[in-house]
């Protein structure tokens, strides 16, 4: 069964579930308690249940961001990886200069979507270390 803090993630979204449960008559028993949306007790325990829920979502998006910046002060957060390595970039950029190969050919060798290579063609060459 899910959480009843997962009702809502926002008072107004709480406020807007609690006006559609009233239109629609639902009343939510809760421990042998019943809370009707439309009394002020319900409405109460809607907000309240919903200021707790942006409360924990709000925790869990500052938690990520401190965890992101120290990763990326440890230089762990890299990102994603290209697809392809620096030496398979400029062999692309090698085949697609010679004129021999479209782009569609150069994705089908290279195992990779024409939009990367695209891209890849788009990008600066990397250093030369890698040849």
């Amino acid at each position: 069964m899910p959480k009843l803090d997962r009702l809502a993630r926002s008072v107004p979204d709480a406020r807007a579930i609690g006006d559609d449960l009233a239109a629609r008559g639902i009343k939510l028993s809760l421990g042998g308690q019943v809370y009707d949306p439309t009394d002020p007790m319900g409405k109460m325990f809607f907000n309240i249940l919903a200021t707790f829920a942006e409360f924990e979502v709000d925790l869990l998006r500052m938690r990520t961001r401190e965890g992101m910046a120290v990763a990326r002060a440890k230089g762990r957060l890299r990102g994603r990886q290209p697809k392809l390595s620096p030496k398979q970039q400029a062999e692309l950029r090698r085949m697609h200069v010679s004129g021999n190969y479209s782009i569609a050919d150069l994705a089908k060798l290279f195992t990779v979507s024409r939009p990367t290579v695209y891209r890849t063609l788009q990008q600066p060459p990397a250093s030369d270390k890698a040849r």
